[in-house]
């Protein structure tokens, strides 16, 4: 995916303000994914990014090479972003001191889940819809979870 790469050299301005860069994933197929994404892990982090490989459905079958990225963000169909094996990926993550995020967050569920599974930050497309509506919501999500418990589960849910 050379484009990609490409745009994310001229934009190596704002690396410092970014997270993340994610690799090239195959939504729904992690051998895939890793196929795809190892060999931009050099170019994105000489472009000044922490490398974030996208965890998708089948991960949980595979030898991961922890230490060839930097962040995991959690990808994969809506069944699998929501099971244990998301859950156990998270967890390793956070125990390797990666940095976990969430993609496709769009209700106050799906963000009790990524906090459940230790997720660092978020993202989805709620505010795009309505943010005048949406804001006030999602502010509230927010408060919601500060006054309730998170527990961090260590087995499989779905």
């Amino acid at each position: 995916m050379p484009w990609y790469l490409s745009w994310l050299a001229h934009m190596a301005g704002i690396a410092g303000r970014c997270l993340f860069a994610t690799a090239p994933d195959v939504v729904g197929d992690a051998a895939a994914t890793w196929a795809r994404s190892e060999p931009t892990f050099d170019a994105i982090r000489a472009a000044g990014y922490k490398v974030a490989l996208v965890a998708q459905n089948g991960i949980e079958d595979m030898e991961i090479d922890w230490p060839r990225f930097d962040a995991v963000f959690i990808g994969g169909d809506t069944d699998w972003k929501l099971s244990g094996h998301a859950a156990d990926v998270c967890r390793e993550a956070k125990k390797l001191g990666k940095w976990v995020h969430m993609g496709r967050v769009n209700s106050l569920r799906r963000l009790e889940i990524a906090a459940q599974f230790g997720c660092d930050s978020v993202d989805g497309n709620y505010l795009g819809f309505g943010p005048d509506t949406n804001i006030p919501k999602l502010l509230r999500w927010l408060e919601t979870l500060k006054r309730e418990p998170v527990l961090n589960f260590g087995g499989h849910h779905g």
